[in-house]
């Protein structure tokens, strides 16, 4: 078959880009059906996560179920179930490998 460039149109920005000849053998012999709809500009901002920020992590102050000391967990703590300090927590851990 043979490929000519093709001017297409940017679904984010709008900005007109080539889908050129060589590219379209590569995306026919590693099977894509879809021609890209994002200029190379969009496709690196959205790769490197361009404008979507990540959940705020959640951290929670609450007791140590072993010791009772006060520390800071990164989960809501679920009501009935225990809750340890990093201490604890590795302890535990070091016991249930053993």
């Amino acid at each position: 078959m043979e490929y000519h460039d093709k001017v297409l149109k940017c679904a984010e920005c709008g900005a007109e880009f080539v889908f050129t000849a060589g590219e379209q053998m590569f995306f026919a012999d590693k099977g894509f059906k879809n021609e890209p709809k994002r200029c190379k500009a969009c496709k690196a901002k959205r790769a490197e996560g361009g404008g979507h920020a990540a959940p705020a992590r959640t951290e929670t102050k609450t007791n140590c179920s072993q010791c009772g000391k006060e520390t800071t967990v990164p989960f809501r703590p679920t009501q009935g179930r225990p809750v340890f300090c990093r201490e604890c927590f590795q302890q535990r851990r070091a016991i249930g490998a053993a």
